[in-house]
């Protein structure tokens, strides 16, 4: 059988910010995902909403910001509300399960970091340390 199983890699739109549900605590906040670029097409994102409770709440608080990339696993879930004119409506989000760092926003990448150039010694130089 199939679980119900997400896993997104994207960056926050905003700063998470914790509040009180009950006796949880609990943020929701969305991550942007770029979908696969198309041939001479402008690049689209898409932008899903996500909650996490307690500690992950916390811990996203504390060290996330917007912009940054985050990974994240979880589940989707569809919830039924009313709201305040008393219309029924719905929400699908991702309920998160574990958090992962991707990068920290304006910290380069992998690909983009500047490659270090080896140090050119002489072999035959007497004056080395080693």
């Amino acid at each position: 059988m199939f679980e119900n199983n997400v896993h997104l890699m994207g960056r926050l739109t905003a700063d998470p910010e914790v509040r009180v549900a009950g006796e949880n605590k609990v943020t929701n906040f969305t991550v942007a995902i770029n979908r696969p670029a198309k041939k001479d097409a402008h690049p689209e994102a898409d932008f899903v909403r996500c909650v996490a409770w307690n500690k992950d709440a916390d811990f996203l608080e504390k060290y996330f910001g917007k912009g940054d990339r985050i990974g994240i696993e979880g589940r989707l879930q569809v919830r039924n509300y009313d709201d305040k004119d008393g219309n029924k409506r719905s929400a699908t989000e991702v309920v998160v399960s574990r958090l992962a760092f991707i990068e920290k926003k304006g910290t380069p990448t992998a690909q983009t970091a500047p490659s270090a150039e080896p140090a050119n010694y002489d072999d035959e130089d007497d004056d080395l340390p080693i």
